[in-house]
Parts: structure tokens; sequence; C-alpha cells
């Protein structure tokens, strides 16, 4: 081999020409995962059948900083999106008494005894259609193994879709709930925390009554409360993070009061059909108007059919104000106090087409909510006594709700 300066070099050993590139940490990772994962899902098929791995519908990660209020929140988060089952608490679900005979012989907790402890308890039936799932993941070979298992529900919602079993398979939705609170918050949090928790159990053992709490270290100590939360900023934190631009990912600011707290559970957790329904029952709804949309422009709505209704039916439209005012309201007023009137008319005006209309319209229109029912009811008219038959008209009855702010009368 000649070198640019002409002189002639030893030519250099392909192996030694360029170091080898660096593993990427992330397919490490994954790699890891891997190895976790597949023979924890082939010893799940074995046991239970592939027909057996229903998943729950939804599962809520829930995630947040020391003392930023998963205990207290827990339950309503369940409440506002209508789960009946208690969350899946990873800290309690591995102190089981194997996972204790682990800790007893010197070992650690890893991602694969807590993945395979967490994956037989999330085929329990009671979380069928939906559970929270409070500490998981919490490491990145953790966020991949959750990757793979959504995989896996996928396909098998695909699998079973077109045959009798596609309930027990839905679409599968993974959402991830973080309150956030700062530093400073939770280290206060923490340490008022520990001042409740020593005065309550002090109390107990002064009385005999009352169940001890737990104390923490971390709840009597200024540095390890710090250190409690920047482990949770550098583990849980990232982990939860790294799954936001795949799951839907919400971010809860936790430290406002508790009232302002669950307003913003509320707004983030709120029913989304899209998000929730099986894609092909979305598209079959879709085509109807949300009730959102239809209230958007109501007001300007009803004023231009009144408005039409006097430019094109100025007789019809007088006609049905007069039975209102007429006959109608004179019983609406007298049901001032209750805000609550039910009536019943047979006015032949109502049988006029656009009249019902026209009717709760104008009801509408002076602050009601106006709602009719029409009732057809056979009545006899007249009976032919050589054949015994009787020969019934039908009578139009229109029972009218009416509801309205009632008068508050203040009592002495």
């Amino acid at each position: 081999m000649e070198s640019p300066n002409g002189k002639n070099t030893p030519p250099v050993p392909a192996s030694a020409a360029a170091p080898a590139p660096a593993a990427n940490p992330h397919d490490l990772e994954i790699k890891d995962a891997l190895v976790i994962f597949s023979p924890i899902w082939e010893d799940l098929e074995s046991h239970y059948g592939r027909e057996h791995l229903r998943f729950p519908k939804e599962i809520i990660l829930l995630g947040g900083a020391p003392g930023a209020g998963k205990g207290t929140n827990t339950d309503f988060i369940a409440r506002t999106r209508g789960l009946t089952c208690e969350p899946v608490v990873m800290s309690a679900l591995l102190d089981t008494p194997e996972m204790k005979r682990i800790k007893d012989a010197g070992n650690m907790i890893g991602d694969r005894e807590v993945l395979a402890v967490l994956l037989r308890e999330l085929l329990k039936p009671e979380y069928r259609d939906g559970v929270i799932l409070d500490g998981f993941p919490r490491t990145k070979v953790q966020v991949e193994c959750l990757k793979m298992l959504f995989e896996k529900m996928v396909q098998l919602r695909r699998e079973f879709y077109a045959t009798p079993l596609a309930i027990h398979f839905r679409h599968p939705v993974i959402q991830i709930v973080v309150l956030f609170i700062d530093e400073k918050e939770s280290v206060a949090r923490q340490l008022k925390r520990g001042l409740e928790t020593k005065m309550h159990n002090e109390e107990v053992r002064r009385t005999g009554h009352g169940v001890m709490l737990e104390e923490r270290a971390t709840d009597f100590d200024d540095k390890l409360a710090r250190r409690r939360y920047r482990v949770f900023k550098e583990q849980t934190w990232d982990a939860l993070l790294s799954l936001k631009d795949i799951f839907h990912y919400h971010l809860i600011n936790a430290q406002v009061p508790i009232a302002e707290v669950e307003q913003n559970i509320v707004g983030e957790l709120e029913y989304q059909s899209s998000l929730e329904l099986d894609p092909s029952t979305f598209d079959r709804l879709r085509t109807l108007p949300l009730a959102s949309e239809i209230v958007v422009h109501a007001r300007q709505e009803l004023v231009r059919r009144l408005d039409h209704y006097e430019l094109t039916q100025p007789e019809l439209f007088q006609r049905v104000v007069n039975l209102i005012g007429k006959k109608i309201m004179p019983i609406v007023m007298r049901h001032a106090l209750s805000g609550h009137a039910n009536i019943n008319s047979e006015d032949p005006v109502l049988n006029e087409p656009d009249a019902l209309a026209m009717f709760i319209d104008i009801f509408s229109e002076r602050g009601f909510h106006a709602v009719v029912d029409v009732h057809r009811i056979e009545v006899p008219d007249c009976f032919d006594q050589a054949t015994g038959k009787i020969t019934c008209r039908v009578k139009k009855v229109y029972r009218t709700i009416i509801r309205f702010k009632g008068s508050e009368i203040r009592r002495g």
C-alpha cells in the first residue's frame, strides 16, 4: 500500500482499521427487555392459552412526585374513569410471601420478577374494563416490556376480532398520568407527613386505640426527602416521559389546592370517543353530531327558526302564541315556586305541521325547557248494534313537561 507521501506502508488489518461502533444503549434495553418478556409471555400462553390472555381494556399508569398526592387522588381518578376495581400498587404486589423469600435470600427483585407478577395480576377478571397501575414502569427495561405488552394486546385483538371472543379483546388504551409538584413543595409535604404520622402513632401508643402508620425515614430527614425527589425525577419521571410520544400522556399540576387538582384531572381524563372506542365503532358513529357541536350555535339557530316562522307562517305562528299565552302560561305561572309543570293539551292547533316545533322553540326563547310527548288514545266513537262492533277514533294528547328555575322561599 502506498501512502500519500509515496512511501510504502504495511497494510492495516480490517479488524483494526476502525474501532467497533459503540452499542446503542436503547438497543441494549430492547434486547434485555426481549430476553425478559419472551419467556414470560410464552409461559402465560402455555398456562392460560391465548384465548384467555384477556388484559384490561384500559391501563392508567399513575406516577407522581413524593408528596404529590397519589394516594389522595387515586380514588378520584378511578371515579372519573368509572373504574370500580382496586388499583394495582406494585409495592404491595411485590410484598407477597414469594417476593419476600427472594429478598430474604439476599436477592434483588429485578425486572423479570416484577413483570411476571404484574402480567399474571392484570389477567384477573376484575380488571377487564380498566385498572390504575401505580409504580410501573420504573426502569427503561420495564418501559420496553410495556411496549411489548401493548403490541401483544393489539395482536390478540386482531386475531380474535372476527370471532365470538372479540368482546374480550377490545381496542386497548394505555394512559399515563403524572401528578407533578416541584422539589420545594415535595420536601415540605414529606416532612409534614412525617410530623403528622409521628403525632398519630404517639397517640395510638398512648391510648391503645387506632392503627399505627408507617414511618418512612425520608419523611423525617430533609436530605433524604430531597434525595427521594431526585430519584423520582431521574428514574420514574424519565421512564414515564419516554412513553409520551407512544401513549396518551397527562401531566397534572398537583401543587394547587385539592379542588383544583380534581378539576385538572377531570379536564385531562374526560371521555374521548376517538381515544376509547374501537376505530370501526368510532367510524360508524362519527357522522352523528356531538352534543357540544349542536349547542355551539344553538342560540343563533333558535333565532333563525323563530324569524323564519314569522316570515313564512305568521298566521300559524300567532295561533301557537295564543295557545301558549291563554291556556298554557296560566298553568305554568301557578307552578312558579316549584319550577315544574306537567300539562296535557288536545288543542287542534298542535296537529298542524310545524306547530309543535314552534311550540317548543317559543318556550326555549322565553327561558323554559319544554319537552312534548304525543300520546295516541283510542276512544269509542260508535257502536253497531247489529254486529256488536265498536268503532274507535284516535285522540291525540300532547303531554308537555315544562321546567324552569323556580322561586326560592326564605323560611324563618
